[in-house]
């Protein structure tokens, strides 16, 4: 799925008339972290016991997550990120459908994670450089 760029898509924001300018007839296609997710397996080509189980997620609730049946906290979701090796752009979008702050390389930790993404770290990986720079592990 081609999407517009976010600059794109403020200068189309600030230069409409109203809100309703501008979301009228536009297609925003997903309103939830569990819709996204489920496009990301679709996209992706992967399978959500795979997925849950490469987490480390109990599976319940990573079903439930799956599901939208539960809200799932940031740490849980970066979780699943790393299971689907998903980029930073798409754990953002993850975080914030799910009402959580996108990754922010000022926060030490944030840019640690970031760093670990960008690298093609395993969850494992970066949980143990975490670990080794002192900072409150994901899982």
């Amino acid at each position: 799925m081609e999407e517009p760029l976010t600059e794109e898509l403020l200068d189309e924001l600030l230069s409409a008339s109203s809100p309703a300018d501008f979301s009228d007839g536009r297609n925003f296609p997903f309103s939830s972290a569990s819709e996204y997710l489920a496009h990301l397996l679709r996209e992706k080509d992967l399978k959500r016991s795979e997925v849950v189980a490469a987490s480390g997620l109990n599976s319940t609730f990573g079903y439930q997550i799956f599901t939208g049946a539960r809200n799932a906290s940031r740490d849980k979701l970066l979780q699943l990120a790393f299971a689907m090796s998903l980029k930073q752009h798409e754990t953002d979008r993850l975080l914030m459908l799910a009402g959580h702050s996108p990754l922010y390389v000022k926060l030490r930790r944030d840019a640690i994670i970031l760093f670990c993404m960008q690298k093609g770290f395993t969850f494992a990986q970066t949980e143990e450089t975490l670990f080794r720079f002192g900072e409150k592990t994901i899982a």
